[in-house]
This record gives structure tokens, C-alpha cells and sequence, in this order.
């Protein structure tokens, strides 16, 4: 019988290059499944098209992609985490501004929320939720694996773009929200 299941555990390491170009064009037209562990970014890029990243504490990440395209989402999904931080530093600096100058006066009373803070309260609700809509419906074709290449960047940087809208909105959602509940 022939072999579907190939593990290869650093297969580049001590090979030529005209041997290396032969076995990567003999992998990329093999029909069967490979198992690759390689340092060799290069090689990894041309033949996986599923990743599963090791990413320390017992932790798996189960990847739909190469590893250029998965640097490309983790590039993105730091820089959604760092400016969400920031936001919520601000949030809180502009909330700890708030409180000193309502403990400063103290005979100020609380706005009562006005129709506009309902109405967008309530849009923004709905927002959100097509927004988790959106996001599980392209999760999970970037977990079906099938999708070529440009699909998968564009879908991977629309999933920055949602985590990034998500964020604001759940902010002003929390902000309106405290409004709401102190009428």
C-alpha cells in the first residue's frame, strides 16, 4: 500500500539545495497528508496550508493557513490587543476625571440619558451583534482550511477590523449603558 500519512521532522536541515527542490516539488504534489516540523520558514510556506502552533503552558493554536499568513494574524490580533488597551487606559482616565469632578461638586446631579443616548443604546446593540455575527461566520470558514490565499488575508485582516469595532462599541455600549441604569 501506499503511504497517506508522512511525518517529517526537519527535513531541510541537511540537504542541497537541488535535492531540497526536489523533494519540496515531490511534497507539494503528494495527495496524501504531511506532518511537517521544521524551522525553515521558506519550506513550511510552499507545502502547509494548516498550521498548529505551539504556543507554550500546554497551549495549541489550531491555525488555518502558513506561517507567513499566521504571523500576518498575530501581527494584527497584538496590535487589536495593544489598542484596545490603550482605549481602556483612556476609558479609565477619562472615568477617574469624572469621578474627581463630580466628588468636587457634589449638589451636581447625574444627566438623565435623553432619547439620542436610548436610540443609539439601541443601535448600538444591534451593531454589535451583527458584528458577532459577521466574525463567527468568518471564523469559521477561516477554520474550514479550504480558502485560497487572498481570501484568507481578507478575511483574516476583516477579523482585526471587527475586533478593533467590536471594542468601541462595546465601550460606548458600557458608557451609555451605566447612563441608563442611573436614571
Amino acid at each position: 500500500k501506499n503511504p497517506n500519512f508522512l511525518i517529517l521532522d526537519e527535513p531541510t536541515n541537511d540537504l542541497d539545495l537541488p535535492t531540497l527542490s526536489v523533494l519540496e516539488d515531490f511534497l507539494s504534489e503528494y495527495q496524501g497528508c504531511l506532518l511537517i516540523v521544521s524551522h525553515d520558514r521558506y519550506f513550511m510556506d510552499r507545502l502547509t496550508d494548516h498550521l498548529f502552533v505551539f504556543e507554550g503552558a500546554g497551549a495549541i493554536r489550531d491555525f488555518p493557513g502558513n506561517y507567513t499568513q499566521y504571523r500576518l494574524w498575530e501581527k494584527s490580533r497584538e496590535e487589536n490587543e495593544k489598542n484596545a488597551r490603550a482605549d481602556k487606559r483612556a476609558s479609565e482616565e477619562e472615568v477617574s476625571v469624572d469621578q474627581e469632578a463630580s466628588s468636587a461638586n457634589p449638589n451636581s446631579r447625574k444627566a438623565k440619558p435623553s432619547y439620542k443616548d436610548k436610540r443609539e443604546f439601541q443601535i448600538l446593540q444591534e451593531e454589535i451583534n451583527a458584528l458577532e455575527k459577521e466574525k463567527a461566520a468568518i471564523t469559521g470558514k477561516l477554520n474550514d482550511g479550504t480558502l485560497p490565499y487572498e481570501q484568507l488575508e481578507t478575511l483574516s485582516a476583516r477579523i482585526g477590523e471587527i475586533a478593533v469595532l467590536l471594542d468601541t462599541k462595546e465601550l460606548r455600549w458600557l458608557e451609555l449603558s451605566e447612563i441608563l441604569e442611573g436614571s
